[in-house]
C-alpha cells in the first residue's frame, strides 16, 4: 500500500492537551494535516497503532481522511515559541503521520445520529479486532464531514504492543473494554458483519498493511528485534484475532445484551 509523503512547512497549532499533542500543520503540498509525532509520550506505538488502524478501516470501506507520512526536518519549529512543542518537534525530526484535516466537520453526537445496525456492527467489529479502547460516548473519534461519517484516531488500538510480551495471549482476548463502545446497542448484525469483513482481511491484506510501516519506527527500547521480526508479530497477532474472531465477537454480543 503506497502513502504519499509530505514535508510539513508550518506548524499552525496544537489540536488538544494530553500526552501524543497532536497538530494541526501545512504541508508543502498546500494542504493541512493533522499531525500525529513520534516524539510524543507513546511515540512511535502510537503512529504503528495509527497507522495499521487507519488502513484496516480504509480496507474495510470506512471513511478516513487521507492517510500520509509527514516529514519534518530540523528547521521546522525553530520559531516555535512553546518550549514543550520546540521539544516535541526536535524529537520528531523525521517521518510521522498525518491525516488529512476535514475542515468544518463536527463530531458524531449519537444523541443527534443515530447508526444503522450495519454500521455501527462494522465498527463495534473492527474495533474489537483492533482492541481500540477509545470509541466511547466520551470521546467517539468519528466525526460528520458533508453529511458523511468518518473515522479518525486508532491511536488508542492494539494495546499489547506496549507491553510487546505474550502476543499469542492478547490475540485471544476477549476485549472485555468493548462494553464501552458508542456503537454497541445498536450493533446487532455482529455476526453477518464477521463473515464479510473476514473475505476482505485476508492474510495477504494483514501483511499488505503491516508492510507499510516504516523501518524507523520499528526500533525501541526493551527488544532487539529487527523491524522485520516486529512487523511478522503484528501480522501474526491480527491474523490469530481473525482466526478466532469468535471471542471478541461472543463479548460483544454478550455485553451488547447486558445492556440492552
Amino acid at each position: 500500500m503506497d502513502l504519499r509523503t509530505v514535508n510539513v512547512i508550518r506548524y499552525i497549532t496544537p489540536l488538544r492537551e494530553g500526552g501524543s499533542l497532536p497538530a494541526l500543520a501545512e504541508a508543502d503540498d498546500g494542504f493541512k494535516y493533522v499531525v500525529k509525532f513520534r516524539g510524543s509520550g507513546h511515540g512511535k506505538k502510537m503512529l504503528i497503532s495509527e497507522l495499521i488502524g487507519g488502513l484496516v478501516a480504509q480496507s474495510l470501506g470506512f471513511r478516513v481522511p487521507e492517510i500520509v507520512f509527514s516529514n519534518l526536518d530540523e528547521a521546522c519549529g525553530r520559531t516555535e515559541g512553546d518550549e514543550e512543542i520546540q521539544d516535541l518537534l526536535q524529537a520528531s525530526r523525521g517521518l510521522n503521520m498525518g491525516l488529512h484535516f476535514l475542515s468544518g466537520a463536527l463530531t458524531f453526537d449519537p444523541i443527534v445520529t443515530k447508526l444503522d445496525e450495519k454500521t455501527a456492527s462494522q465498527i463495534v467489529w473492527m474495533d474489537s479486532f483492533l482492541t481500540n479502547v477509545d470509541r466511547t460516548t466520551k470521546n467517539t473519534n468519528m466525526l460528520i464531514w458533508h453529511n458523511e461519517l468518518w473515522l479518525i484516531d486508532h491511536g488508542a488500538s492494539l494495546y499489547f504492543h506496549h507491553s510487546w510480551v505474550n502476543w499469542e495471549k492478547y490475540a485471544l482476548t476477549p476485549f472485555s473494554q468493548i462494553k464501552d463502545h458508542v456503537a454497541l446497542s445498536q450493533a446487532a448484525l455482529l455476526d453477518q458483519v464477521d463473515t464479510e469483513f473476514k473475505r476482505i482481511l485476508t492474510p495477504h491484506k494483514i501483511e499488505e498493511i503491516v508492510n507499510t510501516l516504516p523501518d524507523g519506527w520499528l526500533s525501541w527500547g526493551g527488544t532487539e528485534e529487527s523491524a522485520e521480526e516486529i512487523r511478522k508479530v503484528y501480522v501474526n497477532f491480527l491474523n490469530e484475532r481473525i482466526k478466532h474472531s469468535e471471542i471478541f465477537i461472543k463479548e460483544a454480543q454478550y455485553a451488547r445484551e447486558t445492556l440492552i
